[in-house]
């Protein structure tokens, strides 16, 4: 059964009518945006990859869920999910109202406010198309290094986009772990917190779409929000109003990073290891 006829099934069984118009929504790299449009006056947004891997759409919805409970930016409901395609509820983006920012960054602050005693997630999902391995392990410097940093460094020399140096670089970093990075505690974090995924709701609040979803550092979180595109300063500022940061916070933001651009590397290619070798002889 096609996509399609799911959605017709799916939405004559909750009277909500047939789809009416459908229109193509531009920005996501790895998956298609569809708006729909029914018969019963209501919409949907509708996310889909025929070549997607066959759970990412569940772990997708599973990462929205748990954010939904967090009391932080809204969440799209979830209303149907299958292998290539996940249903969601319309946000109808709107104009962001004056205080969006500063909203925005204290709905950032509640969430990561929710924690955890262990670093992971209820499963592995995805990062863009990657595969993003979450297991429930105390430490979090060796979460971090072992299932962020590694295992995005030796795909990237899998599919030979970094040589054995840069990986010998990689493990520097992931030693050096403890004295660059401060103990924290695991808060439930976004997990892909980039400008793109930052949106305003039809009443101009904060929001926020495609999560990889898991428990880590707080700081990974929105050294996310400095890489593409960057958010403004008032964020941050009425972020630590709610949830006080250590010191040094801001140059701390590379090397979580350097997981975001391995990802990169693997998913779109060697424009990014200039910016992946950067981070590597800076702190190794």
């Amino acid at each position: 059964m096609t996509i399609s006829q799911r959605l017709s099934t799916w939405l004559a069984e909750q009277g909500y009518g047939q789809i009416q118009s459908n229109q193509a929504v531009r920005g996501g790299c790895i998956n298609h945006g569809t708006r729909i449009s029914t018969t019963a006056g209501d919409s949907f947004f509708l996310k889909s990859n025929s070549k997607a891997p066959p759970d990412l759409f569940e772990r997708e919805a599973e990462g929205l869920e748990a954010l939904s409970k967090a009391r932080g930016p809204r969440i799209p409901k979830v209303f149907l999910t299958g292998h290539d395609f996940l249903l969601l509820e319309d946000l109808k983006p709107g104009t962001p109202t004056k205080s969006f920012w500063p909203d925005f960054g204290r709905r950032m602050a509640i969430l990561h406010q929710t924690v955890n005693p262990r670093f992971g997630f209820v499963s592995d999902n995805y990062i863009g198309s990657t595969r993003q391995p979450n297991p429930w392990i105390a430490d979090g410097h060796e979460f971090f290094g072992q299932h962020r940093l590694l295992f995005q460094a030796k795909l990237a020399k899998d599919n030979k986009f970094i040589l054995d140096k840069e990986l010998k670089q990689t493990e520097a970093i992931i030693r050096r772990l403890p004295e660059l990075v401060p103990d924290q505690c695991a808060s439930l974090l976004h997990g892909d917190l980039w400008y793109g995924n930052a949106i305003s709701d039809e009443k101009g609040e904060p929001a926020v779409i495609d999560p990889a979803a898991y428990f880590g550092w707080a700081e990974a979180d929105l050294a996310m929000t400095a890489l593409f595109g960057g958010f403004p300063t008032d964020f941050y500022a009425v972020y630590q109003e709610e949830r006080l940061l250590e010191p040094g916070w801001r140059e701390r933001f590379p090397i979580y990073n350097l997981y975001h651009l391995l990802n990169h590397l693997n998913l779109f290619g060697k424009s990014y290891r200039s910016q992946v070798s950067s981070i590597l002889n800076r702190f190794s």
